[in-house]
């Protein structure tokens, strides 16, 4: 197509009742196939389950997702185990007892995150809200029992995140 028709395909009409752009001299735009508009990497339908290929990988990602999770749990729970006699040593019993109430909280809280990310796909497209009560529960608990104590219950229960961020140096 030249730049003469292309212009004049594009002129406006002198003619009121005539449409503002005129098509005359434009060729039609030939169809994209279908593999480039949609393409399959990006399709949002599941893989097949006839194909053995498609479910290795799922598999494999499943395997290396419990793998994860897995190690995570253990690095959370040998971080509060190594905490708790630390802290019990320089601050005492009760701010022990309310490390260890808050990292096992932090256990549950990743368990469940990790159990309702696990069940994420097919019909679920959001994770699951209840280990949010964790945290409440948790401070709850340590407002209501006196033998706790709320900062110490707090960083106990965040001790999941410095096995979040190994994890994440680890893996690169």
């Amino acid at each position: 197509m030249d730049l003469r028709r292309l212009q004049a395909a594009l002129t406006t009409s002198t003619d009121a009742d005539a449409p503002l752009v005129s098509t005359a001299g434009i060729e039609e735009l030939p169809q994209l196939p279908e593999s480039f508009i949609a393409p399959a990497a990006c399709s949002a339908e599941p893989p097949s389950s006839t194909d053995p290929t498609a479910l290795a990988v799922s598999d494999r990602g499943m395997a290396d997702y419990q793998r994860l999770q897995r190690s995570l749990l253990t690095v959370t729970a040998t971080a509060t185990a190594l905490a708790v006699p630390i802290s019990g040593w320089f601050f005492g019993g009760p701010t022990a007892l309310s490390l260890l109430v808050g990292g096992l909280a932090g256990l549950l809280y990743l368990f469940l995150f990790s159990r309702s990310v696990s069940r994420l796909g097919g019909d679920r497209n959001s994770v699951g809200k209840v280990q949010l009560l964790v945290p409440v529960v948790l401070v709850l608990a340590s407002a209501r029992i006196p033998a706790l104590e709320i900062l110490p219950a707090l960083l106990g229960f965040l001790l999941y995140k410095p096995a979040l961020i190994l994890q994440a140096v680890l893996d690169r």
